[in-house]
């Protein structure tokens, strides 16, 4: 029997939910339903499946309380919460509205005149999606909803540190036949992903490197296309040019958005020597502003640290930086409040690359500013990383994109930070061990879903084949 799995409240470090593990044999039974439905699914057509997934979301807006209510005890965290459902209805929306045009097919004429060409997709037909814990509901489904909507069906492997908002979903599913054979969320750990990765015909997987190295192999063992989008050590380049209140500000939001807990966090500054004390102090002082949303989720911006496990991480990066004598200016300690964990808004200086709080992804509302005395040294500094998922510069706009071309990143915000988690259009790919696979943002996060097909026409009426004429 499947044993099964109690889930912590990240606010108050009880074990108040419980969720049962299918055993392999139902998992690869639901793979085998699923991918049967996929079948009609695809044949609706277009403009079916888009009335369908409107119908799922008005199903969520009108249990929307449910759904926030399940969200915040997953997190700890209200604002956020409320901004991660706002943005996934609004991915249903947008997606709805580009598949028309992005999933248009096309006959043309090719170089030889006798023959014509018929360019057509068709959907994998079973996608799973393995899902992470710091923004459950926006990152299960931002895979799945262009899946649908390219005609493949979607099994769904939340986090089971995070899996309470699942059943608000599934509620909703209920109310949408069409839909609910076709999408289907399976609890678990990491046993049932590998079950998953084993039953479908693309993954999609969202989480450590450590873990999306298993999901590559075992996707390549299965021979199945693998997307995967891992972790981040964001740099941050802020030169003299910078606008200092604009800049501190909005590396301050990118630092500690979600706590931190987001792979596009900023998690090290460099920062021109000749501005470098007027930054930290600045962003010393705003930090100081933030206060933790406790004794209630209404009391303040910055919410518990959500898995147990990464509280010791950012605990052993703290450490490992004041040995190697990093200076902490504000934060830097791991409260337990109510029996949670909690983390404030943390300044460090005096760090360099031997320090973990340097070069290993933190995940937490951690900042540690660096100066450079050259703009070749801050971008040596900023690719001097295995990671390369996004990154922010701060400077006049012609420096700044003269330096984000020299970025080893898929994503670089000029003036900003973290521009891709409000903007979409924008194709991206992660660089070096930040992730595989094509883009999430942009025509190819839909039509990755797709397998091309060229149909090959022939036009005139002889009977020879087409070499036939060049016989001697």
């Amino acid at each position: 029997m499947t044993k099964p799995i109690e889930v912590r409240n990240p606010r108050t470090g009880k074990f108040d939910y419980v969720i049962i593990p299918p055993p392999p044999r139902l998992v690869v039974q639901q793979c085998k339903r699923t991918r049967r439905a996929q079948v009609r699914w695809q044949q609706l057509g277009l403009e079916r499946r888009i009335e369908a997934l409107q119908q799922w979301k008005d199903a969520i807006l009108s249990g929307r309380d449910r759904l926030t209510e399940a969200l915040v005890n997953d997190t700890g965290r209200l604002s956020t919460s409320v901004l991660e459902i706002d943005s996934f209805l609004s991915s249903i929306n947008r997606w709805c509205r580009l598949a028309p045009e992005l999933l248009q097919e096309s006959a043309k004429n090719t170089a030889i005149p006798f023959i014509a060409l018929q360019q057509t997709s068709v959907p994998y037909p079973l996608v799973g999606v393995i899902s992470p814990w710091n923004f459950p509901l926006l990152l299960s489904t931002i895979d799945t909803i262009p899946a649908l909507l390219a005609g493949c069906a979607v099994i769904v492997k939340p986090s089971e540190i995070a899996p309470r908002f699942v059943a608000p979903l599934k509620t909703a599913l209920n109310a949408v036949s069409e839909l609910r054979d076709v999408l289907t969320f399976v609890e678990g750990a990491g046993e049932t992903g590998s079950v998953l990765i084993e039953n479908v015909d693309l993954v999609c997987f969202t989480g450590s490197v450590a873990t999306g190295r298993k999901v590559a192999q075992a996707a390549a063992k299965q021979f199945i296309p693998a997307f995967l989008e891992l972790g981040g050590k964001d740099p941050a380049i802020v030169l003299e040019s910078a606008n200092l209140e604009l800049a501190t500000s909005a590396i301050l939001w990118g630092s500690v958005v979600n706590t931190g807990q987001s792979c596009l966090s900023i998690e090290r500054i460099y920062v021109a020597d000749s501005i470098f004390e007027k930054f930290y102090h600045q962003l010393v002082a705003k930090a100081h502003r933030l206060e933790l949303a406790y004794p209630t989720v209404e009391s303040g911006e910055i919410g518990p640290i959500i898995a147990e496990k990464q509280a010791a991480i950012i605990s052993d990066h703290l450490l490992n930086a004041v040995e190697k004598g990093a200076v902490i200016h504000c934060g830097g300690v791991i409260e337990d409040l109510g029996g949670g964990w909690w983390c404030r808004p943390t300044v460090l200086t005096q760090v360099n690359h031997s320090m973990k709080v340097m070069t290993e992804e933190t995940f937490g509302p951690i900042m540690p500013v660096m100066p450079f005395s050259t703009v070749e040294e801050a971008v040596s500094l900023a690719n001097d990383s295995i990671y390369g998922l996004s990154a922010a510069v701060f400077a006049s706009e012609s420096e700044a994109l003269e330096i984000a071309q020299q970025i080893d990143a898929g994503a670089i915000s000029i003036n900003d930070a973290g521009l891709t988690a409000i903007m979409h259009e924008g194709e991206k790919n992660a660089f070096k061990f930040s992730g595989l696979g094509g883009s999430r943002m942009g025509a190819a996060a839909l039509k990755r879903f797709m397998r091309k097909k060229a149909i090959l026409i022939k036009t005139n009426d002889t009977n020879d084949p087409w070499w036939f004429d060049n016989k001697e």
